[in-house]
């Protein structure tokens, strides 16, 4: 649940915004990841208006409103709040109408100013909603960035999926989270995974502790997100377990509905899983190019057999 008063507290500075009435409404939920401007509601036209979204009034919908007479001009601003309404900004520190200030108000609901235009104002509020109420999932994982991908290391507790970050960080690659890492869906499109605040860099080593990455590597072997591009599940060596040697089927993971290459590396004593981990990121660049080198040796041996097959044919005839 996000709320008007968490909005101000976290971008009042961002967005300049003044309190200017309503102040006892600031525990109102907002419910919709969009601000919008009322348009053509302020002429009545209320048939599909819910009242969800934070209101953002510019000086088109004031000049409309002061060249209204004072009952209907009431009745129209009474028709805006709802239950349901969140907020209302006024752009460009333009004057409050007094009525729509007596009814914020009496209804509880916050009324602000700011001196952004309207159409600034609704972009970034937009977008810093979207941010807020956008649902995250939350795994045990360590994300990395590796040759400017994103790679989610899963796996059991113990496998050593810190230590093979630890590694990673040694050959400079990026640490983004340890142990949790958040998956939030960005634009219907991607999936970003960041840390938690407090413990954002940490990475917890057994037999040393905590350690802050970004003081012993510097803060460029850190960064706060990143996309989610490829997903590496560690899982103990097992002798009857049949592993891919070929890598001619690309796995795929879903996650948030979103489909992700997926590799398995089996982990034992004389292996460099960093190693392994880089090289996976490697073939995924090779593959991004539209490279596909599994497939290719495939295409070679088979046309090979074909041209050895059709030259004992001819000799044969």
């Amino acid at each position: 649940m996000y709320l008007v008063e968490q909005l101000f507290a976290q971008h009042a500075f961002a967005l300049n915004l003044v309190l200017r009435a309503g102040g006892h409404g600031m525990r109102r939920r907002i419910y919709a990841p969009e601000a919008q401007r009322p348009g053509i509601c302020l002429a009545g036209r209320l048939d599909h208006y819910t009242g969800e979204r934070i209101l953002v009034l510019g000086s088109s919908e004031l000049n409309y409103i002061a060249s209204l007479e004072n009952p209907l001009k009431k009745s129209r601003l009474r028709g805006l709040l709802k239950p349901t309404t969140p907020a209302i900004i006024i752009a460009r520190d333009l004057p409050l109408p007094p009525e729509l200030k007596e009814l914020c108000e009496e209804h509880g609901i916050p009324l602000f100013s700011t001196a952004m235009q309207a159409m600034e104002l609704v972009s970034r509020l937009t977008y810093y909603l979207y941010e807020a109420l956008s649902k995250t999932l939350t795994i045990h994982a360590t994300l990395m960035e590796i040759f400017g991908f994103g790679m989610l290391i899963r796996g059991n507790s113990s496998v050593g999926k810190s230590e093979a970050a630890l590694s990673l960080i040694e050959r400079g690659h990026r640490l983004i989270a340890d142990d949790v890492v958040r998956l939030r869906r960005r634009e219907g499109e991607f999936l970003e995974g960041s840390g938690p605040e407090i413990t954002r860099h940490m990475m917890e080593i057994r037999g040393m502790g905590i350690l802050d990455i970004a003081q012993l590597y510097g803060p460029v072997h850190v960064r706060p997100h990143k996309r989610v591009d490829l997903i590496v599940h560690l899982e103990e060596w097992n002798a009857r377990h049949f592993y891919d040697r070929i890598g001619l089927d690309e796995k795929m993971c879903t996650i948030y509905g979103r489909l992700i290459p997926y590799y398995t590396i089996p982990v034992k004593p004389s292996l460099d899983i960093a190693l392994l981990v880089e090289t996976i990121a490697r073939m995924h660049r090779i593959r991004f190019r539209g490279q596909h080198l599994p497939q290719q040796t495939q295409d070679k041996l088979v046309k090979e057999m074909t041209d050895k097959i059709e030259s004992a044919e001819v000799s044969l005839s």
